[in-house]
């Protein structure tokens, strides 16, 4: 075991890599920039020694932006598009919704006038409600546009999708990301007042992809390894994801020089237009064998933190694996075993196929620098990346175990954990419920 820690921690695929991929500039889905990271993720894979490495492609309704603003009298403020939201200009009062809580809508009347909501919940409420769910809230109720304020002060104007997939509509209002800041002089200054929101964008037929590549023996069943390459366009992408599909070159690396000891073959993919909707992961998904999936190890925007957090959507086996880990490597892994169905491990998890979303452990409410323009490369540590992928890469190699079952539950299963977490009610609203089954 001992030599080829020594080589992951010698290694520099994968910082590499991921210097790669922010040096690009815009990996906006269906973007010229993202398939650049697709064809560099295959060929790194390839590098790695994973074989018959390709970028699978397929069509893709794009996005692509333009200028945004939000202004009062005398001032206008930074604001950012927020993807797949429609073009569009309206001056009309404002009204400050605080969190954007399903009940602050109830009790307003916010028909015909521009919503300012924040990125939190209370620590009162008891469930997580997504900006895309705030966002339809606003439409349901008629609104004109909608303004989405950063709750944490100093970490810029957000952007994330507001509409859906490929082949699915462009959201129905005008909608903007502000800063903290912004936020607050707008609900203190000019809540019930007149201001002005304009997007302009464009929504294109382009192309998107998935970098595929494979290891270990040839067989039937197979562990899916797997990242998203694409990012919003105002940033580097750093963290949110090169840094995840910056870790599995490095544990496809590893892996490979551990081929004999895969039990089970692993299918490492770089999915493209994760951020509009889970497109890639969702076109995989769709021509699958659900049942030849072992296990499935997406890893996400880690590197914020040096502790892995690995989301296990309540399969005890994924959970036993990473205790494992974390006991022969005697190195701390948080799991949490909860539902997490907004990435690219979701398209899969939610017919039953065990998977982990893995991540790092954070203190912090909300996701830090992600989706702003500050998602950048300096942020980041190399010692981080080697150590997480030492543990990933025990990981895959346990999952993949011939000793190792992990059975698949049924959808009906998955569907009563959203209803008792309370994330069932989220994504009715937004149109995510995948389920028809009473």
């Amino acid at each position: 075991m001992a030599d080829w820690i020594a080589e992951t921690f010698r290694s520099d695929a994968g910082w590499d890599h991921l210097e790669t991929l922010v040096d690009i500039g815009n990996r906006m889905a269906g973007q010229p920039g993202e398939m650049e990271g697709l064809e560099a993720t295959r060929d790194a894979l390839a590098a790695a020694g994973a074989r018959d490495a390709r970028v699978e492609t397929f069509d893709l309704q794009g996005w692509v932006r333009g200028d945004s603003y939000v202004s009062m009298p005398e001032t206008v403020e930074e604001s950012i598009a927020l993807p797949r939201g429609p073009a569009g200009e309206v001056s009309v009062e404002l009204i400050d919704l605080g969190a954007g809580l399903p009940e602050d809508f109830e009790n307003a009347d916010v028909e015909g006038k521009i919503v300012l909501a924040t990125s939190d919940v209370p620590d009162y409420f008891d469930r997580y409600i997504h900006r895309t769910e705030k966002y339809h809230y606003a439409v349901e109720g008629g609104a004109a546009a909608f303004v989405y304020a950063n709750h944490v002060p100093g970490q810029l104007p957000p952007t994330g999708s507001v509409g859906g997939s490929d082949g699915g509509p462009i959201g129905d209002i005008p909608a903007v990301g502000v800063s903290s800041e912004t936020g607050a002089r707008l609900a203190r200054r000019f809540d019930g007042e007149e201001v002005t929101v304009a997007v302009e964008c464009e929504t294109p037929e382009t192309e998107s992809g998935n970098a595929v590549a494979e290891l270990g023996p040839d067989t039937e069943e197979y562990v899916i390894l797997s990242s998203h390459v694409d990012a919003h366009d105002i940033a580097e992408g750093a963290r949110d994801n090169g840094a995840g599909t910056a870790t599995i070159v490095e544990v496809a690396t590893a892996l490979a020089a551990r081929e004999d000891e895969l039990d089970t073959r692993v299918k490492c993919i770089g999915y493209g237009a994760e951020e509009v909707g889970l497109v890639g992961s969702e076109r995989e998904a769709e021509r699958a064998d659900l049942d030849a999936i072992k296990a499935i190890v997406n890893v996400d925007s880690n590197m914020g933190g040096r502790t892995l957090e690995l989301t296990t959507h309540r399969f005890d086996e994924l959970d036993a694996a990473a205790d494992r880990v974390s006991e022969r490597l005697d190195h701390p892994i948080a799991t949490v075993p909860r539902m997490v169905p907004h990435s690219d491990h979701w398209p899969f998890v939610r017919w039953g196929v065990p998977g982990y979303m893995v991540s790092s452990k954070s203190d912090t409410e909300g996701r830090g620098w992600g989706h702003t323009s500050a998602d950048t490369l300096d942020k980041l540590e190399g010692r981080t990346l080697r150590e997480q992928s030492i543990l990933l890469t025990e990981l895959v190699v346990d999952v993949a175990g011939d000793d190792v079952e992990i059975p698949h539950t049924e959808p009906e299963t998955v569907a009563a954990y959203l209803e008792q977490e309370d994330q069932a009610i989220g994504m009715k609203k937004t149109g995510g419920w995948p389920y028809d089954f009473e």
